[in-house]
């Protein structure tokens, strides 16, 4: 959490130091996630298009040419409203929770590299069952050969409900585990690491731009670390009934043995295109609108 310490005059008590409730927490991760979202979503409809793919696909900016220029400019934005209802919980629980996880790794009043990314893990855990749901309509939806089965959001949760039950919203959960703690223990984990290496800033644009530095290459090395969580994840939540996809460590075993190793890394130039800059967008939205809202607040308390 966020603390600032207050001076005591004269005989008065020392005031607490200022704690940022969850509720700015919460508007901050939305705003952050849905500017996120807004900007690179284009690029998630690519990286899951090509997760999905068995056998090559094109680079990525031919795949956007040809979906702009095939299917035009609403079709590169279809299933963008899972994403955008579920950034609210989704982006205050990524950031809360982190900041709710730090006290259990702190030794000696500091928190090192390790416990940043053990509370980063803890997080990413929690935001995982979160996301489940809206994760898997948004990868029906995204998929092209899906167009002409679901008419939207709502016919799609429609649809899946009653061919499949209310269990089917969470097909790819352990995999969705594994996608969540392993990007944000590498997310938190590589900020607290890179912002030790970098200068303290001295002015606002300065906190900006590390934080941007800080977020993109954490965002980065998440995108890195959980890719071939994420391509079991979509392929599981992509099968309407049973399928061959089940168990994260199975499956990722039989696309290495069907399709090769590296088809485990597929769709990662969009995904990491998406997660570095946007881990940096997301970093900076979410400490400038946290800040505005200190401000805000310690103002009207004064």
């Amino acid at each position: 959490m966020t603390s600032i310490k207050t001076e005591t005059r004269g005989n008065a008590s020392p005031q607490k130091p200022y704690e940022q409730p969850f509720s700015h927490r919460f508007i901050a991760g939305r705003i952050a996630g849905v500017a996120e979202i807004l900007i690179m979503y284009p690029t998630d409809v690519v990286k899951t298009r090509a997760q999905l793919a068995v056998g090559k696909t094109g680079n990525m900016f031919t795949m956007l040419y040809d979906m702009w220029k095939q299917e035009g400019l609403a079709k590169m934005y279809r299933g963008i409203a899972p994403p955008i209802m579920v950034e609210a919980p989704k982006r205050a629980i990524k950031f809360s929770a982190n900041e709710a996880y730090k006290p259990i790794f702190i030794s000696n009043g500091k928190l090192s590299q390790n416990g940043a990314i053990g509370a980063g893990v803890l997080a990413g855990i929690t935001e995982a069952f979160v996301v489940v749901p809206f994760e898997l309509v948004k990868i029906r939806l995204q998929d092209k050969a899906n167009q002409g089965k679901y008419n939207g959001t709502i016919d799609c949760v429609t649809k899946v409900l009653k061919s499949e039950g209310p269990l089917a919203f969470y097909k790819g959960l352990e995999s969705t585990l594994w996608r969540h703690a392993l990007w944000n223990g590498g997310y938190f984990g590589t900020i607290f690491a890179v912002k030790s290496y970098l200068p303290k800033a001295t002015t606002e644009n300065g906190v900006m731009a590390i934080n941007f530095v800080a977020g993109s290459i954490a965002g980065t090395f998440g995108t890195i670390l959980n890719t071939p969580a994420d391509v079991v994840k979509s392929r599981i939540q992509n099968q309407s009934g049973g399928g061959k996809y089940s168990w994260y460590i199975p499956s990722s075993i039989t696309i290495a043995r069907e399709e090769g190793a590296a088809a485990l890394y597929k769709g990662f130039f969009p995904k990491v295109v998406r997660l570095g800059p946007g881990g940096g967008i997301l970093l900076v939205v979410f400490e400038k609108v946290s800040k505005l809202l200190r401000e805000w607040d310690q103002g009207r308390q004064n």
